[in-house]
């Protein structure tokens, strides 16, 4: 039992070792890196398998769901977005406007500053749920798949370009607003029960 258990321990070595020379001896040859397009993208199975990154780039296919972007311009913080993802990695703080604020590039009136529009990266499952709810298709998957960075909280982007002073001064001024549309409501209810 001894003796055939040490046989079938040589034979397995043997067979890890003769696995690893194949490969030794075929990393002379490099692959070439193929558009995922071709044909032949997974033919070519001997060579160098490591991409040489950052000198070498695999090709990114069209479909590819990678870094989000929000073009804060077309937003129209309807929430939408942070509504439907499933990690809660986008938080907004809107601020309703005292009129309109103008439109966006697709002709949507917009009511509502953006306070804060942050995306958390760490926590995205990329699973582009926000950019198919977005009426306005400002929230949009981009190519960009390596923004390497040293510390976590760096993966938390900031789309909104208002200050926290700007956010003050907007809730100010929609308290005013609707302070003087309850004055003249008031007013207007103390004069009809005067008639």
């Amino acid at each position: 039992m001894i003796i055939k258990n040490t046989i079938s321990s040589f034979v397995t070595a043997w067979k890890g070792l003769a696995l690893t020379l194949k490969h030794f001896l075929a990393a002379g040859k490099k692959r070439q890196t193929l558009d995922v397009k071709k044909d032949n993208y997974f033919a070519e199975q001997e060579g160098i398998v490591t991409v040489q990154y950052p000198k070498e780039k695999i090709p990114i296919p069209e479909v590819g769901r990678y870094q989000l972007h929000v073009e804060i311009d077309d937003c129209i913080v309807c929430d939408l977005c942070a509504k439907i993802c499933p990690v809660d990695c986008i938080e907004i703080e809107s601020i309703k406007g005292t009129g309109p604020l103008g439109q966006t590039s697709d002709g949507t009136v917009k009511r509502l500053h953006a306070a804060k529009f942050d995306i958390d990266m760490a926590k995205c499952l990329y699973c582009g749920l926000c950019t198919v709810v977005c009426p306005t298709e400002c929230i949009t998957m981009t190519n960009q798949y390596d923004r390497t960075v040293t510390n976590v909280a760096e993966l938390t982007y900031k789309f909104s370009d208002m200050t926290p002073e700007e956010a003050e001064e907007k809730r100010q001024e929609l308290a005013k607003q609707q302070a003087e549309k309850q004055a003249a409501k008031e007013a207007a209810m103390k004069a009809k029960k005067g008639e």
